[in-house]
């Protein structure tokens, strides 16, 4: 086309109008064929965080399940349809859910307005995930339950966190079921191979329980990046079950979870402390110690609305109401908004 023009302007310089010319009110044949550039189609920016109340030194709610099964015998069981009123509760109050290692780490990247929960899923029961012969979560599994939920409300997402045993979800070695939730973005934590109280043995065996559930979940080819301490108890030196080694293999975690009774710090606080992050046990509004419970706990979060942790929709900055009088850790400072 650049050619044609150039043969235009020459002719019309040199005074010519060659019978092939066009009229000097129209361009040349071939000036349109050009196709329309399509105009690329961009996402509104995030509103300001004063909008939506941001918050992202709030308390965010780590939630601990054990059994879901239909005939609960433990104030750690749940049914089913207990759970799923819990998760359609959360993707109805507007909660996300991010992985431990996503939380500990500060990857909460989240809508504007939203709010990041955890699940965690302890101890690696069959009732959270077992496999029918197609490959898929069983029906009334804690795994086919989150699917379904998260498929109801994609914001959602539907992700969690299991910290599994030996043998995990009764099969053996977790082959198939580790290989299941890493292809469906799930986390993989170390609880132990055997669920050892790790303060009753000494600092050499506690290690050693550490690696060896390290290793097992790595055998069937996962990554872990957090524990879940079993009971919720540290070792004799609690900085042991973050770091440490045992038989030349070493070990090194993010996150240790407890088991807890209150909403979590923001991993954006200076009072976030990894080694010690507390878990809601799942838990509707009646029963023993129901004043711990998630039913309790999400009611008081949501009565409180400005102690939640709510994000301002931009990953790389971190806002909150200066009069909160919170303090960004200064790891984070560099990122702090504060309006």
């Amino acid at each position: 086309m650049l050619a044609a023009a150039a043969l235009v302007a020459l002719t019309a310089a040199c005074g010519g109008s060659g019978s092939g010319d066009p009229p000097a009110n129209q361009p040349a044949a071939n000036a349109s064929a050009a196709e329309p550039v399509a105009s690329v189609p961009t996402s509104p920016p995030p509103p300001e965080p004063q909008a939506v109340a941001a918050n992202e030194l709030g308390q965010v709610p780590v939630l601990m399940y054990h059994r879901i099964i239909a005939q609960p015998t433990s104030v750690f069981d749940r049914t089913p349809a207990d759970f799923r009123a819990e998760l359609e509760r959360l993707a109805n109050e507007g909660y996300v859910t991010v992985t431990v290692a996503q939380y500990a780490t500060g990857d909460i990247d989240i809508p504007a307005g939203k709010h990041p929960v955890v699940l965690t899923f302890d101890d690696g029961d069959p009732t959270q995930l077992t496999l029918t012969p197609e490959g898929e979560p069983a029906p009334d599994t804690a795994a086919a339950i989150l699917r379904e939920v998260a498929a109801a409300h994609p914001e959602f997402r539907g992700v969690g966190s299991f910290y599994v045993n030996g043998d995990p979800f009764g099969d053996p070695g977790g082959r198939k079921t580790l290989l299941w939730l890493r292809k469906n973005g799930m986390e993989i934590g170390n609880h132990t191979l055997s669920h050892s109280n790790l303060r009753t043995i000494s600092a050499e065996a506690a290690q050693r329980a550490i690696v060896q559930g390290d290793q097992a979940i790595r055998a069937a080819g996962g990554a872990p990046l957090s524990i879940s301490l079993p009971f919720g108890i540290h070792p004799r030196d609690p900085a042991l079950a973050l770091n440490g080694s045992a038989d030349g293999v070493e070990y090194h975690y993010r996150a240790a979870l407890l088991v807890g009774a209150n909403p979590a710090r923001s991993p954006y606080s200076a009072e976030f402390d990894p080694l010690r992050i507390p878990r809601i046990r799942s838990q509707g509004p009646t029963g023993t110690e129901a004043e711990f419970g998630s039913t309790v706990w999400l009611d008081k979060i949501a009565a409180a609305p400005a102690q939640r942790y709510t994000s301002d929709g931009v990953a790389d900055r971190i806002s909150y109401p200066e009069a909160s009088g919170a303090t960004v850790a200064e790891t984070y400072r560099a990122r702090a908004n504060a309006y």
